[in-house]
């Protein structure tokens, strides 16, 4: 999967990267390395990779600020990298449109493993920019289309399973493929709860324990997106797509 994959990797510190990019380079990996934001969001757009590493502090324009630039013309994978666990910049990176995030220190092949897993979900949910929908009621199956709420106007939600493509009341809205995943794996059980760590291993591919605030992030994203009353919060278990 390594081999003339793209990455961006966007970091301040020269020791970091330089060693960074050796690493990832020895696996296989295309690497672009930039010290600051507006170099990075440069190279963003003139080499188009295929997935994004950004540090949350960088000059310029910082990690979070980037990623929204990205996210404002592509649906391309970004993680993001974090000094410190508990930042409040986890939180906005994913916000801006992240789709995972790495502390720092990292081992190689840690980010390795991670930068794997997004690949490796992106191109099951790859394709056009998605879009989503909202509101309760019924389900219907027919052609690879799924509806919620049918019926009810501006909030009956269908989700193309065979085109990836989500309409909320007939409008499209866009979904980052993640976002799609996400969408996609609750549609498949309306109405039963699937709790956060069973959402990391079926939409983020963990195969190890996670930050449940990954997914805490992409299900508040996703309801501004299909309708914040479209997916129930079941306090102590996790989360359902009302049937």
């Amino acid at each position: 999967m390594a081999e003339h994959t793209h990455v961006l990797f966007v970091e301040d510190d020269d020791v970091i990267r330089e060693a960074t990019q050796l690493a990832l380079e020895r696996d296989g990996f295309v690497v672009t390395a930039m010290p600051d934001g507006l170099s990075g969001l440069e190279a963003f757009r003139a080499d188009r990779p295929d997935i994004a590493l950004l540090d949350v502090m960088v000059p310029g324009l910082d990690g979070v600020s980037l990623c929204r630039r990205i996210r404002d013309e592509s649906t391309v994978p970004v993680i993001m990298l974090s000094a410190r666990a508990d930042s409040i910049d986890v939180v906005l990176g994913l916000e801006a449109g992240a789709d995972d995030y790495v502390t720092k220190p990292f081992d190689g092949a840690v980010l390795v493993a991670r930068i794997r897993a997004v690949l490796r979900r992106f191109g099951h949910a790859s394709g056009p920019r998605a879009d989503g929908g909202s509101e309760s009621a019924s389900t219907e199956h027919g052609g690879g289309v799924l509806t919620f709420g049918a019926g009810s106007g501006p909030g009956e939600l269908e989700i193309d399973t065979e085109g990836m493509e989500v309409r909320r009341g007939g409008a499209p809205v866009s979904l980052t493929p993640t976002e799609m995943r996400l969408l996609l794996e609750f549609s498949s059980s309306p109405g039963t709860v699937l709790s956060r760590d069973k959402l990391l291993e079926r939409v983020w591919d963990y195969g190890w324990g996670g930050d449940t605030r990954v997914v805490d992030v992409h299900v508040q994203r996703l309801r501004t997106k299909i309708g914040q009353d479209r997916i129930e919060t079941v306090r102590g278990f996790g989360y359902k797509l009302k049937a």
